[in-house]
């Protein structure tokens, strides 16, 4: 039986994913997931270590089925939706809905927002599963810190008679105590950061707190700058981590080498180019570089614009950093544009003698990927599940977090010089003993005229001015 099994997960891949195990009248006999398929799997081989369910149940299978997932955490959250549909025979631990922690918002006036693992039944709005309570906590914290929704109970709310520590510190907006115009705003505003890309909703607050501090009313330009830190801070942990587990289950070698066959090159550096820009603002690029043994983070490269005639166009931006990279960098045996035909024409035009290989992002995000091969033809041949393919997604998502990484880290330099270098005689100096003795320029901007005096090598003079000027007064 061993041997027949076996021969079942013999051709079982090295990544993360979820697997089914059926008898032999077709029936589904149990779903799980896996952070390596194939390790996984060949431990059912000895039914001595496997738990007694798994034990009865492995003497029935016939057939076994695997769908590989992008991260380990997606094939936890993958797993828990096959077992809800399908309900597999021998699964146990998950028919109640009760295994991973999910988020919630009430339904009430004003909507609580609570971790729970109890039946969807028994809650309005629920958002997950979460992979782990660490995940879901922060997902609660960046929640409290963007949107100041209430998180305690309904009992708790109606015997307040003064706000709580949490609104003190800016995590709540105590719908207790305090009467509220905003809080219907933030409840949507939760929805769609917990149902959707953070992006577009960070592009619409640093569109508002453009306004605002051209408005010069710095108290609102901070609490949304406050928003945007903690929305970015959340996104961009996320993204470290997917790095991290694709780093771990990507076999290098054999897929770079895939990659050479496919293209008919040699490949001992590839560098991959990507662009970010905020409505032609603060127009960056970046090349982030692989090669048989992994991403290489010594050759990666960060690019300002320096032809400003080019921010906000991609495909001038794209020219720029490509023939930059080509003559300072490192040598590179192949390029590689996230994007279109257009950007594989301009990478060719720049560099005709290096071969050029396109990722599209397809229609569909994460679906329709197709490629633009050195000759400019296009490739589409190439399986999903592959792990050339899956090799090619995190280089590319790869170089789309070092971009986005660079670019709001730029526009946070910006934000922060953009107020501190209207007031006259505050220079990198003292700017940066200021921001390293309040930690933010919010605090900088709620100091009292005493609290600026004690900032080391400040003076009384550049205290009083930066105080009248936050706070118009004249002293």
């Amino acid at each position: 039986m061993n041997i027949q099994f076996s021969d079942l997960i013999a051709t079982a891949p090295d990544a993360p994913g979820t697997y089914r195990m059926y008898g032999a009248d077709g029936t589904l006999l149990y779903v799980g997931k896996a952070k390596n398929l194939s390790n996984r799997l060949h431990q059912y081989t000895d039914i001595s270590k496997l738990e007694l369910h798994k034990q009865v149940m492995r003497k029935f299978v016939t057939r076994v089925e695997w769908e590989i997932s992008r991260t380990e955490s997606d094939a936890l959250i993958r797993e828990q939706e096959l077992i809800k549909t399908l309900k597999p025979k021998y699964n146990i631990m998950l028919m109640d809905d009760k295994m991973y922690p999910m988020l919630a918002l009430t339904a009430h006036k004003f909507p609580r927002i609570l971790k729970f693992r109890g039946k969807i039944s028994q809650r309005r709005d629920v958002f997950g599963p979460y992979p782990s309570v660490s995940a879901l906590n922060d997902t609660i914290k960046m929640i409290q810190k963007v949107c100041r929704l209430r998180t305690c109970t309904d009992t708790f709310m109606n015997n307040r008679a003064r706000p709580c520590l949490l609104y003190q510190i800016g995590r709540c907006s105590a719908p207790c105590c305090i009467p509220q115009t905003e809080y219907d705003k933030n409840v949507a505003l939760a929805r769609r950061i917990l149902t959707g890309d953070t992006e577009p909703i960070v592009n619409e607050l640093f569109a508002d707190m453009k306004k605002y501090s051209d408005a010069q009313d710095f108290e609102n330009a901070a609490t949304v700058r406050d928003k945007i830190i903690a929305l970015t801070q959340t996104a961009n942990r996320g993204k470290r981590n997917n790095t991290i587990t694709h780093e771990k289950n990507l076999d290098w070698d054999k897929n770079v080498s895939e990659l050479e066959k496919l293209l008919n090159i040699k490949i001992e550096r590839a560098g991959v180019f990507d662009n970010s820009h905020l409505f032609g603002k603060n127009s960056v690029g970046a090349m982030i570089c692989f090669g048989h043994n992994g991403f290489t983070k010594t050759d990666y490269r960060h690019f300002k614009l320096q032809n400003k005639s080019n921010a906000g166009n991609d495909i001038g931006m794209m020219a720029e950093f490509v023939g930059r990279a080509v003559a300072n960098g490192p040598k590179l045996d192949l390029i590689i544009v996230d994007g279109g035909m257009a950007q594989w024409n301009i990478a060719h035009s720049v560099a005709p003698n290096i071969p050029i290989f396109g990722v599209t992002k397809g229609e569909v995000r994460n679906g329709d990927e197709h490629f633009i091969m050195p000759d400019g033809s296009i490739y589409t041949d190439l399986p999903k599940d592959s792990p050339l393919f899956l090799m090619l997604r995190a280089v590319r998502d790869e170089a789309h977090r070092f971009v986005i990484t660079y670019h709001r880290e730029r526009r946070a330099k910006q934000m922060t010089a953009s107020v501190l270098d209207e007031i006259d005689g505050i220079g990198p100096t003292r700017k940066h003993a200021l921001i390293r003795h309040f930690g933010s320029v919010r605090g900088v901007m709620d100091a009292t005229l005493q609290q600026l005096e004690r900032v080391p090598t400040l003076g009384k003079s550049a205290a009083k001015k930066i105080y009248a000027h936050f706070h118009s007064e004249l002293i």
